[in-house]
């Protein structure tokens, strides 16, 4: 065997399971996305609803700009972060729950088991694939934002280009966390319901009460999400309110993002893989 033909062999059967694997993403993006109930309720919840922030901004400050300010500028880019960041992670937990339920809940599970795919990898081709819906959408809401808040400064200073690439960056950041704990949730409690029931209640009731606790001290930086605030750019932190304050350091917030992340996903491709078919 000459060296090229054990090179080739190598390459081949290293490209053998991306082939098998990338199918797997196509489907489960397909899924999603035909499922136009789940994808027009994320993009109003998103799009739609920074899009009604700024006109509304825009026509108060047409009606009477004496005392209402201009549509754009930093001030309402933090107030559009702020909902953008709330409206976008509900968005992600209701396709990440999705992802990781519907097919135990529409009994698609065991046809997919039975075709000989290994489950580990029919659970990991959701992240990929649901990725592949969300972030679109919020980039979509991201986008419209970021234009307003730099066409409609009228004599506000414009936010930087560079303050517009990391907030985004923060963004995905935030989305991503949310989809991943929906997706591994989903699919350790075979239930989209409970999966979104049990994020909603904590993203928007428990956490903001959580991150206001001063007396918590360094405790909050065990919460999953309550270190999310603290990685974003330091001009929105007032907009976010006293989770983006907190004193843990930046190393301390990503390894703990990424510890509740991977094992909550962890947890989800466990039970996938010894679930009953």
């Amino acid at each position: 065997m000459t060296a090229l033909t054990a090179t080739a062999e190598l390459t081949t059967a290293t490209a053998e399971p991306r082939r098998h694997f990338m199918p797997l993403v196509r489907a489960d993006f397909l899924k999603l996305r035909k499922s136009r109930g789940l994808v027009w309720t994320s993009a109003l919840m998103t799009i739609g609803v920074i899009s009604v922030m700024y006109v509304v901004l825009a026509i108060v400050h047409a009606s009477n700009p004496a005392k209402h300010g201009p549509a754009g500028g930093i001030d309402n880019l933090g107030h559009g972060v702020f909902l953008l960041a709330m409206v976008g992670s509900v968005a992600a937990v209701l396709i990440g729950a999705a992802a990781g339920a519907a097919d135990l809940v529409s009994g698609v599970f065991r046809e997919l088991v039975v075709t000989g795919r290994s489950r580990v990898a029919l659970f990991a081709s959701r992240v990929p694939g649901g990725l592949a819906v969300i972030l679109p959408i919020v980039t979509a809401a991201f986008a419209v934002m970021a234009a307003a808040s730099i066409g409609l400064t009228d004599s506000l200073p414009a936010p930087s280009y560079t303050l517009i690439v990391e907030i985004g960056a923060w963004l995905a950041l935030e989305v991503g966390f949310y989809f991943a704990l929906a997706l591994g949730l989903g699919s350790l409690l075979g239930s989209r319901a409970q999966t979104i029931g049990i994020l909603l209640a904590w993203r928007l009731a428990v956490l903001p009460i959580v991150s206001g606790i001063a007396a918590l001290g360094v405790g909050r930086d065990a919460f999953p999400g309550a270190t999310i605030d603290r990685l974003a750019p330091g001009q929105m932190h007032s907009a976010l309110g006293p989770g983006a304050t907190m004193a843990t350091s930046v190393t301390a917030a990503v390894l703990t993002m990424l510890a509740w992340m991977l094992g909550v996903l962890a947890l989800g491709a466990w039970r996938t893989a010894t679930r009953d078919a």
